[in-house]
């Protein structure tokens, strides 16, 4: 199956919890994870919540990398999404699971836009136009 981007969602459990507190550890792993997925970084952002917790995103040229922490419970949400064949979601998956010391991980993988299903999708009519204004 074609696809123009694939999009890893992770559940890491069992993370070490003053690891997930940490904005700078979580931010040069998220980095680390894109440069070695081979993506091309733009832009990214870091915010550390009070009393704990990390929230960031790293903007690559190819798409971006997510990442939401529960110190509190030693869990932490990915979300990895990846376009083009020159950048692979997995090896950014397997480099976060390392850092965090993950227990447990839960994935659920998604190719979005599946080629073979424009051809269809530009054959069909919608069934009713919205107008606005």
């Amino acid at each position: 199956m074609r696809s123009l981007g694939h999009q890893i969602v992770a559940e890491f459990y069992g993370c070490d919890k003053a690891l997930l507190n940490d904005v700078a550890y979580i931010r040069n792993h998220m980095l680390e994870a894109a440069v070695k997925s081979g993506a091309t970084i733009v832009t990214e952002t870091f915010h550390h919540f009070s009393p704990h917790g990390v929230s960031g995103a790293v903007i690559i040229a190819e798409s971006h990398l997510a990442i939401h922490t529960w110190p509190e419970y030693g869990y932490a949400a990915v979300d990895l999404f990846t376009c083009g064949d020159s950048v692979s979601a997995e090896t950014g998956f397997n480099h976060l699971r390392e850092a965090l010391v993950a227990g447990h991980v839960s994935t659920m993988e998604v190719h979005r836009g599946q080629i073979d299903m424009m051809s269809v999708a530009e054959d069909k009519q919608p069934a009713m136009k919205l107008a606005i204004g």
